[in-house]
């Protein structure tokens, strides 16, 4: 981990939270848009919510698991609030104008809640498993074994919440071919792309920090 001064951490904190908040409007957003890849039915979400767990895994390595929960913890009501309005004035892909917010839509919320729960959920399993495993001697050890794990209870999670029978005919008849499919497509972006990434993104992260002025914990990186 890395040592920072109070003004360098709150800096850290304050772009990771941004970051979260931004992946999880957008992938609530898109998972409202289904297709078909390959004859199997998904959502785009399944392409965005995996910069999520590259953002935690770095966290925990950088930081330790009690700052990845002050994230997750200030993260949790602003997402579910912006993930709501957005998704009712953009439901689907259409812009239903400002008016839309005046009628509760339960199609929606229950998309932003089952987010609420299934983020929790993950998240809290992603850093978990991360933070026995990070100090294995293979970098790539924590981040892919957290992915799967962690990817699993947030994909499943969200699916159940959001559309077993709910209001939409075709997500609830679908929602768990379309969770196997969506998971499958998460694990493969996160670790064909994503682990990769992560190798070079904790490197230039760990020289910017200390350019900043950060120093490196007795506990190391």
């Amino acid at each position: 981990m890395l040592t920072l001064t109070d003004t360098q951490y709150r800096r850290c904190l304050m772009a990771l939270v941004a970051f979260h908040i931004l992946v999880i409007t957008a992938s609530n957003y898109l998972v409202q848009l289904p297709f078909t890849l390959f004859g199997m039915h998904t959502t785009w979400g399944a392409f965005s919510f995996p910069f999520i767990f590259l953002a935690t895994d770095l966290t925990v390595r950088l930081f330790g698991k009690g700052s990845a929960r002050i994230i997750i913890a200030r993260v949790m009501l602003p997402a579910l609030v912006i993930s709501y309005v957005v998704s009712v004035l953009f439901e689907k892909g259409e812009f239903r104008s400002l008016a839309a917010l005046g009628e509760f839509n339960l199609f929606v919320a229950r998309i932003a809640l089952a987010s609420f729960m299934a983020y929790v959920i993950g998240q809290l399993l992603d850093i978990q498993v991360f933070d026995r495993l990070r100090r294995n001697a293979h970098w790539w050890v924590a981040p892919a074994v957290s992915t799967v794990f962690g990817n699993l209870a947030d994909t499943f999670a969200f699916f159940a919440i959001a559309f077993h029978q709910g209001p939409d005919a075709f997500m609830a008849t679908h929602w768990v071919e379309i969770a196997w499919v969506d998971y499958a497509i998460k694990l493969t972006v996160s670790l064909l792309l994503f682990l990769p990434m992560y190798g070079l993104l904790l490197g230039w992260l760990i020289r910017r920090l200390l350019n900043w002025g950060a120093r490196p914990s007795p506990e190391g990186i």
